[in-house]
């Protein structure tokens, strides 16, 4: 007879595979809010699915994909009727997350960030790598089937590749960094009130750089510069993820700084802004991560020194240097 503890078991993987299948299809359906339209194609500026995907990989494990294959089918299923091709969607969809989560977790990827070779590896081989399996194998599956113009292959592979890609690089460290942030007790004050002042100005400058028809872009990069300096990824991630989607609806819209520029235009120009920003708050943010456990490091060699002098010499660790009547 088998017991109950070994039915209750599967459980909790088999919760949370539906749980992230519905949050693959949620995200989705935000994605496809600003979608354009490009030889035939849907395509999203930003798919945010691929950042949920290789986060929950990251942090849950290579155990999860079916989630990302069932919210991919839920997502397909939504914009048309199922047919044969879409075996070949769902397979790129589910394939460039896991292949990146394989090629991060090869080369000792650390999900905190914390090394200016994780920010690479996650630029490289997570955005700029892996993606280029789901846009090569939406892309054709659409090709073979059909529905898109041998004309229009490269245009809508582009775009299929750099939206999955602003999906890693907008959306991955926004959920990493959520996931690592620590029980904000013992902050000072004065930490809170420029948090404040952060967000606050991030959004005033956001919404004049794209709703001036001037181009004022710009602005917002002193301000990612600004948040991770002081709060790393913690507070550089929400101010891309608050610059890229003012941005996406600007340029969908052709609104602001994209007014007047057509969709190949504004499109380009709308990812050089999106790449930029991200690429910026997380390599900053990472070296600088890395630049305080350095200093945490040595602080607490330095401690354990000054404890083990203690313990030859006591009081000699606290003794003033230079002694009195040496000093210059």
């Amino acid at each position: 007879m088998v017991r109950t503890e070994e039915l209750r078991r599967p459980a909790p993987a088999v919760l949370t595979i539906l749980v992230l299948a519905g949050v693959y299809y949620g995200t989705a359906r935000i994605g496809l809010l600003d979608q354009v339209v490009i030889a035939g194609a849907r395509v999203s500026p930003l798919w945010p699915p691929t950042g949920i995907s290789l986060s929950c990989l990251l942090l849950l494990g290579l155990w999860t994909w079916p989630g990302i294959a069932l919210g991919s089918l839920l997502v397909v299923a939504s914009l048309g009727p199922l047919q044969i091709s879409v075996l070949g969607i769902m397979a790129g969809n589910t394939l460039a997350p896991v292949c990146a989560f394989l090629m991060l977790r090869r080369v000792g990827f650390h999900t905190g960030l914390d090394r200016l070779r994780d920010g690479v590896a996650l630029v490289a081989l997570g955005a700029f790598g892996g993606m280029l399996i789901s846009a090569t194998l939406g892309s054709g599956t659409l090709l073979l089937s059909g529905a898109l113009p041998p004309g229009g292959f490269w245009r809508t592979w582009a775009a299929w590749w750099v939206g999955d890609a602003m999906g890693i690089l907008v959306i991955t460290p926004l959920v990493l960094a959520l996931r690592n942030v620590g029980t904000p007790r013992g902050v000072p004050a004065y930490r809170w009130a420029e948090a404040t002042v952060l967000m606050a100005a991030s959004v005033v400058v956001s919404l004049v750089a794209v709703t001036s028809e001037l181009s004022l872009l710009f602005l917002v990069f002193p301000l990612i510069v600004w948040a991770a300096l002081r709060f790393q990824l913690a507070g550089a991630a929400p101010c891309v993820l608050l610059v890229s989607v003012l941005a996406i609806t600007a340029a969908t819209g052709r609104t602001g700084p994209f007014a007047g520029q057509s969709l190949l235009e504004a499109m380009v120009n709308l990812q050089a802004l999106n790449a930029s920003a991200a690429l910026t708050a997380l390599l900053l943010s990472a070296v600088v991560t890395e630049q305080n456990s350095i200093r945490r490091k040595v602080e607490q060699a330095c401690r354990e020194l000054a404890e083990v002098v203690d313990r030859l010499a006591p009081g000699e660790s606290r003794r003033r240097w230079p002694p009195d009547g040496e000093e210059s």
